[in-house]
């Protein structure tokens, strides 16, 4: 987080933290598989590794070619807007530290799976393919998003069709999938049922605090009517047929 920092203070962009999310959870993934060695069962230590590794390094990836050279998200622009005193401490207090504790948190499954000596089990494949289909879920919304946006016919336009008739978020929803996916490779003991905070917290993070809530709310403002009409007839998070108009 210090490097992202320095980085963003240099730039003066501060949503360059969005690239890094996932590349947190790749850090995490690698240091605890690296330190854990000899203390946890092989097997579920890379299944442990591999599903945020792939996860987050997509993510980044997507992220920073979304992002680069458009300059800073509003939702950040806005935050910094509200800061009062020194933009430092200001900074790190309301976007570093909260993301960081954050990342944390939702990031305790995939460091108590490394530990447990349990074998692989079906439940660990149930979550190895919860979150295959969290990663390509998520990429095919974000690659349709991407085609949506290079047309410039679609200007000012809602992208409904493809996943995105199925629910206005198909890349939280896939975020979400691959949280409880992480839960599950956790599972080979019973200290890993207590880590269901961590999906949970991130669902609720993405639905009602950051994600999903203020997205819709910018949308609203600059779609107006087209937004409404989209909302009323397409699920907000979970995937499910468009309601007829």
């Amino acid at each position: 987080m210090g490097v992202v920092l320095a980085i963003s203070a240099r730039s003066g962009n501060w949503s360059i933290i969005d690239t890094f999310w996932g590349l947190g959870f790749v850090a995490v993934a690698i240091t605890t598989y690296v330190i854990s060695a000899g203390h946890g069962d092989d097997g579920r230590r890379l299944v442990a590794l591999l599903v945020p590794l792939v996860w987050g390094v997509r993510l980044a990836a997507y992220i920073h070619w979304r992002n680069h050279g458009k300059g800073e998200d509003p939702r950040y622009t806005a935050l910094m807007s509200k800061r009062q005193g020194a933009l430092l401490p200001f900074a790190v207090k309301n976007i570093f530290w909260a993301q960081g504790w954050v990342m944390w948190v939702v990031a305790t499954p995939i460091v108590v799976a490394m530990y447990q000596l349990q074998p692989v089990n079906w439940l660990t494949w149930v979550g190895v393919a919860l979150g295959a289909f969290g990663i390509v879920f998520e990429s095919v919304g974000d690659a349709q998003l991407a085609r949506f946006k290079s047309d410039p016919a679609n200007a000012g336009k809602i992208l409904d069709t493809g996943l995105w008739a199925w629910t206005r978020h198909p890349n939280y929803f896939g975020d979400i999938c691959v949280m409880f996916s992480f839960w599950l490779i956790a599972l080979g003991a019973w200290i890993g049922v207590v880590t269901v905070v961590a999906p949970l917290l991130m669902t609720r993070m993405l639905v009602s605090r950051t994600g999903k809530r203020l997205t819709e709310k910018r949308m609203a403002r600059s779609r107006g009517d087209a937004f409404t009409a989209y909302a009323a007839r397409t699920s907000g998070l979970v995937p499910r047929p468009p309601r007829r108009p």
